[in-house]
């Protein structure tokens, strides 16, 4: 298993894989974006969004998407949008592969920590990243619109 960068001939497979997590999640209608505004987000001009693979013989089998979120109280930080280990490769320590490389990429970066969300039902996720000792807050609450 290697743990390497996407690249934009990842994104029809990423974009699989986020299908997998939306449905995992109980939202699979929930996943709108296009492969086209997908690939341009992460490799156009300005890109938004970058990300880790986790790849063996050319099959991908998980993957980390990040962007820089900046925070007035803390600064720039690395917000994990998603991570995500197809359920047939789970329990191989993929996951802990590219958590791994998120933190190391944060370093090098000098950002000051990364920050994400993880849904209160999902204790295999909530487990795994209690592992890290990981800061769970649940006084905050989740909030956005549609435009």
């Amino acid at each position: 298993m290697i743990i390497r960068r996407a690249e934009q001939k990842d994104c029809k497979r990423l974009l699989e894989l986020v299908q997998e997590l939306a449905t995992y999640e109980k939202a699979p209608n929930e996943v709108t974006v296009s492969l086209k505004h997908f690939e341009e987000s992460g490799f156009g001009k300005q890109p938004v969004w970058w990300g880790f693979v986790a790849e063996e013989e050319n099959v991908i089998h998980g993957f980390a998407l990040y962007y820089i979120r900046y925070s007035t109280w803390k600064g720039q930080r690395m917000y994990l949008e998603d991570i995500l280990v197809t359920e047939k490769m789970r329990s191989k320590k993929i996951g802990s592969l590219l958590f791994d490389k998120l933190i190391e990429e944060a370093k090098e970066k000098k950002l000051n920590g990364i920050v994400w969300q993880v849904l209160e039902w999902n204790k295999p996720a909530i487990n795994f990243y209690k592992k890290y000792h990981a800061k769970f807050d649940g006084e905050w609450i989740n909030v956005s619109i549609d435009v």
